[in-house]
């Protein structure tokens, strides 16, 4: 094991599953595959079996992504982005996708992720497809201290209020 490395345990619970994997040298986060197919219509949300179930050392959390592909390629959305696990989960790995198609008047069409086509309708993911990345992440434990005033706690390091709040800093 390399420095940089950390084990994980895994289980793969679905006879589909697939091991998730870097595509690249030196990619932060590992591709998720689903085992099933399901279609997603317009406005729908569905959790996804992945097939999975992971042992994650404490002190560190599975962080989980859009791909940055299906995002822009499709109106797929994983909601709860970014999502956790928690070391102490022990079930399978669901994703939630949901699909931000507006819901058409007419019938809608089913497109399949691997056509690339309309970014409108329904979806179908199939098995083996890339539905989500995840990123291991260590994670620090919050200790609180409570202060009389926070701008008078000698405590902390110095650091300015900013104030303001959302945009509070401008658009460009």
């Amino acid at each position: 094991m390399k420095k940089d490395e950390c084990l994980v345990g895994i289980e793969l619970c679905h006879p589909a599953a697939k091991r998730p994997a870097y595509q690249h040298s030196g990619d932060a986060g590992m591709d998720i595959y689903a085992v099933e197919e399901v279609v997603i219509a317009p406005g729908e949300t569905c959790l996804l079996h992945t097939g999975l179930k992971f042992r994650i050392p404490s002190g560190y959390e599975l962080e989980i992504r859009p791909r940055s592909g299906l995002s822009v390629n499709t109106r797929l959305r994983i909601p709860n982005a970014p999502g956790t696990i928690d070391s102490g989960y022990r079930d399978e790995l669901m994703i939630p996708l949901y699909n931000a198609s507006a819901e058409l008047e007419r019938p809608f069409e089913v497109y399949d992720l691997s056509t690339k086509q309309s970014p409108w309708g329904a979806y179908r993911v199939r098995p083996g497809e890339r539905i989500a990345q995840m990123l291991l992440k260590r994670v620090e434990t919050m200790c609180f201290v409570d202060v009389a005033e926070l701008d008078r706690c000698e405590s902390f390091e110095s650091v300015e209020d900013r104030a303001g709040g959302f945009g509070s800093t401008g658009l460009e």
